[in-house]
């Protein structure tokens, strides 16, 4: 028997994405890695610049994150010391008199990539369409008023990135799956690519009832910035990448506001972050197990499903027959 898709009308939507850490990719370190159900390579340059490339060397194939190493601004070929450039062009040939016209002309494909927030980001487009927009500064990670370094969480979840980013909408999940008292309710606005969120917090304390609130943005289908403000200051970047199209991997990076220039340890801080990975390994078995319903039916106190999907869909580069889901959705009311 043939396993269908869970997932078969939905693609990988182009975006921003983070593929590392910036402190966990030194000069002249090499990785190899699986992003967007392709494989690639990810170095460092000895001048410090980032490139990720598809893998493959054009000359007799090898995968140049298995053994390739850097060569000056170079990645070289583990099978026949080939060096090829930061943008995919050839640099040398060492044992070649001269570099032949064919080789002059090709070049391995490159994912633009920019470093920010502590983090490297690589776009992916599947047609290679070079940037709709730019990766979102926090100003947060470089404050002094702020921790010196994330506190980091990974997760690898087999699911689409979609029904992932469709549980920040879903109220009713957090009553049933998280336990929370009552349904939340929170604001929702979209502009661009960009999504954001507001939602007021009263958190219950030995000294009273604490007015908080929570409030964050995405910028584009992978890039996600929350911020708990009450008790204990907390900014999370959560940054979601799809490795294949029903996989992704999340990364957690956590700050926290210093207090009289330390960052709180224990406490109540560490309950945050210890309730939001709660909440995380709570919603794996259902993503995990779950197939998308293109056409779900809905009450009226789902959260913003609709609006959320219509927005979402804007990230896929080919047209699917989305028109059906969102006329089940009423979208438009």
């Amino acid at each position: 028997m043939i396993e269908k898709s869970r997932y078969s009308m939905l693609q990988i939507p182009f975006g921003w994405y983070v593929v590392d850490y910036s402190d966990e990719l030194k000069v002249g370190d090499v990785k190899a890695v699986r992003y967007f159900a392709q494989d690639q390579v990810l170095f460092r340059t000895e001048s410090g610049e980032v490139s990720m490339l598809d893998a493959y060397c054009p000359h007799l194939g090898a995968h140049l994150g298995h053994g390739g190493i850097v060569s000056g601004e170079c990645i070289e070929c583990p099978f026949h010391a080939w060096r090829w450039k930061t943008d995919g062009k050839i640099g040398e040939i060492p044992y070649a008199k001269n570099i032949p016209p064919r080789a002059k002309e090709t070049k391995i494909f490159t994912y633009p990539t920019v470093e920010r927030n502590n983090l490297i980001y690589a776009w992916y487009h599947p047609h290679g369409d070079e940037p709709h927009y730019e990766v979102e500064t926090y100003p947060e990670v470089l404050d002094p008023e702020w921790g010196d370094e994330f506190e980091k969480f990974e997760y690898r979840i087999k699911c689409h990135i979609q029904d992932m980013a469709e549980n920040a909408v879903d109220a009713a999940h957090f009553v049933y799956v998280h336990g929370v008292a009552t349904y939340p309710e929170f604001e929702v606005t979209y502009e661009n690519q960009k999504r954001f969120f507001y939602q007021k917090a009263d958190m219950v304390t030995p000294r009273g009832t604490v007015k908080g609130k929570i409030s964050g943005a995405s910028n584009g289908p992978g890039d996600n910035f929350t911020k708990f403000e009450g008790i204990c200051d907390t900014l999370l970047l959560g940054s979601t990448t799809p490795t294949e199209r029903e996989e992704v991997i999340t990364r957690f990076s956590f700050l926290q506001k210093k207090v009289n220039g330390e960052v709180p340890t224990g406490g109540v801080g560490a309950a945050i972050i210890a309730d939001i990975n709660k909440q995380v390994k709570e919603d794996i078995p259902v993503w995990e197990n779950k197939k998308y319903a293109a056409k779900p039916v809905l009450c009226d106190s789902d959260g913003p499903i609709a609006k959320f999907r219509k927005h979402f869909a804007t990230f896929y580069a080919d047209d699917y027959n989305e028109s059906e889901s969102i006329e089940a959705l009423n979208i438009n009311k």
